[in-house]
């Protein structure tokens, strides 16, 4: 379909294989589909592009912001009633508090005219959250289009893969597709085609050149090269503006940029400073520590101890509690820094809780400077 291809850049299998299992919009599809791949790598973009450009009938929900089994389970149910009572305009508002709830409901919602002749697709991103609900959600999603008999996919889209998903006592197994990271050709490509319209292709793409040569060793996520390619691109076009340049005049482009992507690199990730701020910063020449507001995220030089201190709060914060053992032997300036930050009550028996605030990308880091390679104790990625 070229309306996609130029849409949905760089993921043509991936679309080819979705519409495949996706079929006619009559056709049984396949009851699940799970969908995983690092970060920004266009799992959520493509899926929804897909079902928007197609005129599918979904529900999008995010497993994060319904982290209770009701809100989720009422967010679907509501979602799709809506879908059902678009026509007139009017819909009451379900509640639910059990799957065995959520199957006969959902049977009743999908016998709506608009609804009942073709596949009802159900999105669940961030589904990796799903693992902390009840034990029979998981199957319960897999099986939908058998326990419900009606014509529902579901699609799970995860960071992780499904060989931690899938639960001890065996389930159905879904569809599996990867999204892969993309290449640096993949990131040129998708960046280039955003170019502002009053400048040349050429231009933009010289630029966007530029932009990976600094920053594709240290960041592969397409939404902050995206981020640091907006901020930066009007530092770069200024002395094609104040008439000191052409836009073919690379190397003068790049000494007046140079500085600039430096002072970036301080702040990859790290998103303390705003927009607005790094502006501010770009003309007035400040150091980006000086800048109210910023955390010491991006200037902070920590003892070598505490490093491994935030190490092991990262690890606790993000492990299962059952796998402590596995993983640790033994074990208040971390939270002024606020790196760590308290989640208890000061006046509890049994002392403070903290939980790490630090993304994966700088904890890595961190963890680099004393030679530990984290992800071999990240349950994660076991």
């Amino acid at each position: 379909m070229p309306h996609l291809e130029n849409v949905v850049l760089c993921r043509e299998s991936q679309v080819s294989i979705l519409q495949s299992l996706f079929g006619e919009r009559h056709h049984f599809s396949f009851p699940s589909i799970f969908i995983y791949g690092h970060t920004a790598s266009g799992k959520t973009y493509v899926t929804q592009t897909l079902l928007k450009t197609l005129e599918l009938p979904h529900v999008f929900v995010n497993c994060v912001e319904c982290f209770t089994l009701r809100l989720l389970l009422e967010q679907i149910l509501n979602k799709l009633n809506h879908l059902s009572s678009s026509e007139d305009g009017c819909s009451t508002e379900i509640t639910c508090e059990t799957f065995n709830d959520f199957v006969r409901l959902f049977k009743q919602v999908t016998t709506a005219e608009n609804l009942k002749d073709q596949t009802v697709y159900i999105v669940l991103d961030k589904a990796e959250y799903l693992r902390d609900m009840e034990a029979n959600l998981l199957p319960g999603f897999l099986r939908l289009q058998e326990l419900a008999d009606r014509n529902v996919t579901v699609l799970f889209l995860s960071e992780i893969v499904w060989e931690k998903f899938r639960p001890n006592t065996g389930c159905f197994e879904p569809f599996v597709l990867y999204f892969p990271d993309y290449s640096i050709g993949n990131l040129q490509k998708i960046l280039s085609h955003d170019h502002p319209p009053e400048y040349s292709a050429d231009f933009y793409a010289a630029y966007i050149n530029i932009l990976l040569g600094v920053f594709y060793t240290v960041c592969r996520d397409l939404k902050e090269l995206r981020h640091l390619a907006v901020l930066n691109f009007p530092k770069y076009c200024e002395p094609v503006v104040k008439g000191e340049a052409s836009e073919r005049d690379t190397r003068k482009l790049w000494r007046n940029i140079e500085p600039h992507l430096k002072k970036a690199m301080q702040t990859v990730y790290l998103r303390e400073i705003s927009s607005s701020q790094w502006e501010k910063l770009q003309k007035d020449d400040t150091d980006p520590g000086q800048l109210k507001g910023l955390s010491a995220h991006t200037h902070v030089e920590l003892p070598y101890y505490s490093k491994f201190i935030l190490i092991a709060a990262y690890l606790a914060s993000y492990n299962p509690a059952r796998t402590d053992k596995r993983f640790f032997l033994k074990i208040t300036s971390l939270v002024t820094l606020q790196l760590l930050t308290l989640v208890g009550h000061d006046d509890q028996l049994d002392g403070p809780k903290y939980k790490c605030t630090v993304s994966l990308d700088f904890i890595r880091a961190i963890a680099r400077t004393v030679n530990f390679d984290i992800i071999k104790y990240l349950y994660d990625f076991l």
